[in-house]
């Protein structure tokens, strides 16, 4: 089974695709960590985000689908992927629907969390306290900013995956062991 978690950022899918990966053997497939990995590598497609990358700039989307499609060549990747954090444009989403035809592959499903953003600065603060602010991005301005790139970039893909008849929503504001029973049901009618 091939799927996308989509949701703002702090909705939980960091958590819901571990739990994914250890109930169905799937793999996660970060496009962060893939070109992280492809860069050190030193493959054709690493070398060119690496310059990307050392210039500053955001990585094309040419050479994501790159990385996403090294990646979906490794022989773990056969029981299943989780796209997390891919594809974040309609673009991106074309690009990977054109990839995995061309691979034979499917995309069966798109689980949108939802969660309402008062509720996700809330939990990003929760989470910084916690933690004492390890990561980065857990504060409330950063994430009000990346709210924003979501609404405008990403959201639109619920629109384009709602046109497929892939797209499986859940309340992602419930208690997480019930936002794991809600993905379960919303895959288990996909499968």
């Amino acid at each position: 089974m091939n799927i996308i978690l989509l949701g703002p950022p702090g909705a939980g899918k960091g958590t819901q695709a571990a739990r994914l990966i250890e109930s169905h053997g799937m793999v996660q497939l970060s496009t962060g960590d893939m070109l992280r990995a492809a860069v050190k590598a030193g493959s054709e497609v690493g070398l060119k985000a690496k310059a990307v990358m050392e210039a500053g700039d955001l990585v094309s989307d040419e050479i994501v689908i790159g990385v996403v499609s090294e990646r979906l060549d490794q022989p773990d990747t056969k029981a299943g992927v989780i796209f997390d954090g891919f594809p974040r444009t309609t673009a991106q989403a074309e690009a990977l629907d054109n990839l995995l035809a061309e691979k034979g592959m499917s995309l069966d499903a798109v689980v949108e969390m939802q969660v309402p953003d008062e509720l996700l600065i809330g939990r990003i603060e929760k989470r910084a306290a916690e933690t004492g602010g390890t990561r980065a991005d857990d504060n409330a301005e950063t994430l009000k900013k990346r709210l924003v790139n979501y609404h405008k970039d990403t959201a639109p893909l619920v629109e384009y995956y709602k046109g497929t008849g892939k797209l499986k929503t859940v309340d992602g504001a419930q208690e997480m062991d019930a936002v794991t029973t809600a993905i379960a049901a919303a895959l288990a009618v996909s499968a």
